[in-house]
């Protein structure tokens, strides 16, 4: 029997091919998240594994791939990884989604860091 698995909202959807659909819910356990530096480096791995993303990321904060590496300790250069989301609602929403966070979260971690 062939199957497929996907991922749907916070269920996983398995189709048998040629047959049925059965739906099978897991449920997300979000991660704490009190780490404001820990938020935002996660939330920088989230930027760039997607191109456009990166390069959009990397024109509206001036840097190269270079100095971002050598500035990741730095407060300034993770706020700016927090101001990107904040300032674009659609990738905020999609970011905290996959890092199993609410927005909200983001948004203290920029204000803790930015403090």
């Amino acid at each position: 029997m062939r199957f497929a698995i996907r991922s749907c909202d916070h269920h996983l959807v398995v189709a048998v091919l040629y047959g049925t659909q059965a739906r099978l819910t897991i449920l997300k356990q979000p991660a704490p998240q009190s780490d404001p530096q820990t938020l935002a480096l996660n939330a920088l791995g989230w930027i760039i594994v997607d191109e456009e993303r990166a390069e959009r990321f990397l024109s509206l904060t001036g840097l190269t791939p270079d100095e971002l590496r050598a500035s990741l300790g730095y407060p300034s250069t993770l706020t700016a990884v927090l101001d990107y989301l904040c300032g674009h609602e659609p990738d905020l929403l999609a970011a905290a989604d996959a890092l199993g966070c609410r927005p909200q979260d983001m948004v203290a971690a920029r204000e803790r860091l930015a403090a």
